[in-house]
């Protein structure tokens, strides 16, 4: 095969429409714009202008509120972490701390911390350390024989000071 036998499959690829090419093109002239009016031109402004009428956006009330220094937390679930002992990818006779679950794989990215949650089951005996876990969490890994020592996020220790 020679580079000047190469092509794509048929129907791959379709030609693009040139407007504004003479009559013989279908799209002369005016290219489809109609005449005159806003549409017409370039830079058209169209999508929340309602014609003097009072806009969508700004006749319904603004609602809710983003807090400016609110946490994000990476989540893992408990089934996950079981999976991942069972693969060996963890080592339940240390400490399983958020840089071991980072270097196996369960989070690529631990954002403001990690937060363990109860989706799944644990039988695994196992001591962890985060940043946060939810009550069914810590019940489930105590209840399996486990411990969880669960730290405040490194941010809500910069905004108490």
């Amino acid at each position: 095969m020679k580079l000047n036998e190469l092509h794509d499959n048929p129907g791959a690829t379709k030609k693009q429409k040139r407007v504004a090419r003479g009559p013989g093109s279908g799209k002369g002239k005016t290219a489809g714009r109609g005449i005159k009016g806003q549409s017409s031109r370039s830079g058209v402004a169209l999508g929340g202008y309602e014609g003097g009428q009072m806009p969508l956006y700004r006749r319904l009330p603004k609602r809710g509120f983003n807090k400016p220094n609110q946490l994000h937390f990476s989540v893992v679930n408990l089934g996950l972490i079981e999976k991942f002992i069972a693969a060996g990818k963890l080592d339940v006779s240390v400490v399983i701390t958020e840089e071991a679950l980072i270097a196996a794989g369960l989070t690529s990215n631990p954002r403001d911390g990690i937060r363990i949650l109860a989706k799944g089951d644990i039988k695994t005996a196992i001591k962890l350390a985060v940043t946060g876990a939810s009550a069914s969490a810590i019940a489930a890994i105590e209840a399996a024989g486990g411990s969880i020592t669960v730290s405040r996020p490194a941010k809500a220790d910069a905004a108490a000071e």
